[in-house]
């Protein structure tokens, strides 16, 4: 099907992709993306449908793959590529399709640890040196 659409148009520029085969809501959703990486707000990318809109802001704004957090790698045809394009690994691989941010809500634990592990453990030198 996809190749069907793809034949119909010469669309290879990312504004161009997505008002050809996104839609208003994975166009808003790159918006969003794009909004929040400005913001330096980190995004949880759950599965293919947010995906596609990750892989469009991604595509128009470089930058933000770096604000982006792969939750889960979805049973859904083709988001292994989409994942695979854009060079990046999930944090969990479950096989969920369920959709309604279920692998955002189980990434979000690990997430919260990896920042706080970034934040609040103290060092070896903080130790050493008695600043606890």
């Amino acid at each position: 099907m996809l190749e069907r659409a793809a034949s119909r148009s010469g669309a290879i520029e990312p504004e161009a992709v997505l008002a050809e085969f996104g839609g208003l809501e994975i166009a808003m959703m790159a918006g969003a993306v794009i909004g929040a990486a400005a913001a330096r707000i980190p995004v949880l990318v759950d599965g293919f449908i947010v995906s596609a809109a990750a892989l469009a802001a991604i595509r128009l704004v470089p930058e933000t793959k770096a604000y982006c957090v792969f939750c889960h790698r979805s049973a859904e045809r083709g988001h292994q590529r989409m994942l695979e394009s854009l060079d990046v690994e999930p944090l969990l691989d479950l096989g969920l399709r369920l959709g309604e941010g279920t692998g955002a809500l189980l990434a979000l634990p690990i997430v919260r640890a990896a920042s706080r592990l970034l934040s609040d453990v103290a060092s070896l030198d903080d130790v050493l040196n008695g600043r606890l």
